[in-house]
Formats: structure tokens, C-alpha cells, sequence
């Protein structure tokens, strides 16, 4: 029997993990000067395009589970960088807003993509750009079919 299917160079799944890796490590050094790690900065991220959040919208957006994300939450709340506050319509609900700590260090973040363009060798014409904004909307593309996926596995359950 041939088992080519499982060799790891046929493996759509481990270019993936393998360039996320990499990526996140050059990231590192702008995230160590801030003193935070990749998942914070995400976290971030959102809340920078978003006044408040739930614990849940929060956990939708980077398409981690709730108790993934509480940790994550309590930590940068004890590093000062957000609020956590329970919903009074909802007491269940439990609200993040960015402190005014969270909210400055947007300007200190906001030069970590043109660094991370820089450290992967993508130049900064319309070519490169296109070609790296393909690769990203294509990966989008990926996510958005496997969540798909993942709904209709779940509703024949």
C-alpha cells in the first residue's frame, strides 16, 4: 500500500503551521520591547479597532475558545493593559475595554508590521504588496472554509 498521503512534504497543514512559526518568531523582538507575547498583541489588535468586547466576541475574532482566551485576558489585565468588567444587562457577560496603558501602546505597536514586512524580505512596491496581500486573503479563504466546515460538522451532530 502507498502511503504518500501522509508524507509531511504533502501536507497542506504543515506549511501552514511551519510559516506561522517562523512568522510569529520574527515578530519577537518588537513584541519583547513591549513586553508582550503574539497572542497579547492579537488581543490587542481587536481592541484597538473596538471600544468594548465580550469575553466571546473576543474569543470569535481570533477564532480561539473561551477558556483560551480568559487566561489570556486576566494576564494582560494584571499587566495593566485592559479593563475587565461584568455586563450589568448581562451578568454572565463579562466586558474588555482597553486602560489608557492598552490604548497608548497602539503608537508604540504601530511600527511592527513594516518591521515584520522588512524581516520577511517584502519590498515595499505594488508587486510585492499584491503578491503578499494575495497569500493573506487566500489563507482568509482557508480559515473561512475549514469555521464552514467545522458549523456544518457540528449542526449534523
Amino acid at each position: 500500500m502507498n502511503y504518500d498521503q501522509l508524507k509531511l512534504e504533502n501536507q497542506l497543514c504543515f506549511p501552514l503551521y511551519a510559516a506561522s512559526r517562523l512568522i510569529i518568531r520574527a515578530y519577537q523582538q518588537d513584541l519583547d520591547r513591549l513586553g508582550i507575547t503574539y497572542p497579547q498583541y492579537l488581543v490587542l489588535m481587536v481592541m484597538w479597532e473596538h471600544e468594548e468586547l465580550t469575553v466571546n466576541e473576543i474569543g470569535e475574532k481570533l477564532i480561539l475558545n473561551t477558556n483560551t482566551v480568559t487566561p489570556l485576558l486576566k494576564r494582560m489585565e494584571t499587566m495593566g493593559l485592559l479593563i475587565r468588567t461584568q455586563s450589568k444587562a448581562d451578568q454572565r457577560k463579562v466586558l474588555i475595554k482597553l486602560s489608557e496603558q492598552g490604548v497608548n501602546m497602539q503608537s508604540k505597536a504601530a511600527e511592527i508590521p513594516a518591521n515584520l514586512l522588512s524581516k520577511l524580505n517584502i519590498k515595499a512596491n505594488d508587486a510585492e504588496i499584491a503578491r503578499a496581500l494575495d497569500l493573506k486573503n487566500r489563507l482568509y479563504d482557508i480559515i473561512n472554509l475549514v469555521k464552514e466546515s467545522e458549523q456544518t460538522t457540528t449542526e449534523l451532530v
